[in-house]
């Protein structure tokens, strides 16, 4: 099933989630307020974030296990066992991937893995290609009460083999709003969505400063977004690619790679990830569409302008 077949039935299903209230997502695009001479023409609170985000969302695209998985995630990330599931337990279509964070030990001009510092709970969004999956994800919460099952047992597994280490929940689209959810009600838990779905349920300003969000600008879920309040504190709408279409923008691939280039020019743990994962510039950016990244400290006197989307694009 085709996105855009999907996208009016949860447009009719979020009727029913308006009568809460209409509230409109902050929007700090990089479109509206370019910093042209700075690297990659990326303000500095974008290269901030993508800087704190741009791995765990690699993580939230491998969580689909799909062909747009990234094969190199270098010494910060290694993948963990996940518990499968009891006799007969349905997940209602959920999946997830787990995750061990290491910190990065620099020596030589390359990364070795130091201490482990937390764990990541990725849960892989809609597919779209399943009905059952779009109205158990996005339309009734079974989905919501697996992940919490989901979350309880990797917690307390967790919690029983490295006490005291940090779980950390993430998540694109729908798997951003099951991540939104666990955070809201667990006040200790990070968690970092993309293009996030608002299929959650609950007060989403509770523990929002522990939640990172970020959006392209344009991509299908935008029109969903606003009628909920924001579910993080830190936001970030970027403009990554303003000639794709609404679909083609809702990706997390595409914009797991645009974070990661745009962290490159703050982090050469981000930069060693982009040739061995074929990561390109983002379309926006100045420059031809096979130039090779230019790393960290890069300062040119040269404008580097973000190249606009087509007028008829130009609606929120």
């Amino acid at each position: 099933m085709t996105l855009s077949r999907v996208a009016p039935k949860l447009l009719a299903a979020f009727a029913l989630l308006t009568l809460s209230g209409c509230v409109t997502y902050p929007d700090i695009t990089q479109a509206r307020s370019p910093c042209r001479m700075e690297p990659g023409g990326w303000c500095g609170f974008v290269r901030d974030l993508a800087t704190d985000s741009y791995g765990y969302a690699m993580l939230a695209s491998n969580a689909y296990q799909d062909e747009d998985t990234y094969t190199e995630l270098g010494p910060r990330f290694a993948e963990v066992g996940i518990i499968p599931p009891e006799e007969g337990e349905n997940r209602d279509g959920l999946a997830y991937s787990l995750f061990d964070e290491f910190e990065l030990v620099e020596r030589g001009g390359t990364f070795a893995r130091g201490a482990r510092k937390a764990r990541v709970l990725a849960f892989r969004g809609t597919e779209y290609s399943s009905p059952t999956d779009i109205i158990r994800g996005s339309i009734r919460a079974d989905q919501i009460a697996v992940a919490r099952r989901v979350y309880a047992a990797e917690s307390a597994r967790l919690a029983a083999d490295y006490p005291g280490l940090q779980l950390i929940v993430a998540g694109h689209s729908l798997g951003g709003a099951l991540a939104t959810q666990i955070s809201i009600e667990n006040p200790d838990i990070p968690a970092y969505t993309f293009n996030v779905s608002p299929f959650y349920r609950g007060d989403s300003t509770v523990n929002d400063g522990k939640r990172v969000a970020i959006n392209e600008r344009g991509e299908f879920l935008r029109f969903l977004r606003r009628y909920r309040s924001p579910p993080a504190a830190d936001m970030l709408v970027v403009n990554c690619a303003p000639d794709r279409n609404a679909g083609k923008k809702h990706g997390i691939r595409p914009l797991a790679d645009c974070l990661t280039w745009i962290a490159a020019y703050e982090s050469r743990a981000a930069l060693a990830l982009v040739e061995p994962n074929g990561i390109a510039k983002p379309p926006v950016e100045c420059g031809e569409a096979g130039k090779p990244h230019p790393g960290p400290g890069t300062t040119s006197d040269v404008p580097c302008i973000h190249r606009p989307r087509a007028p008829e694009q130009d609606a929120d």
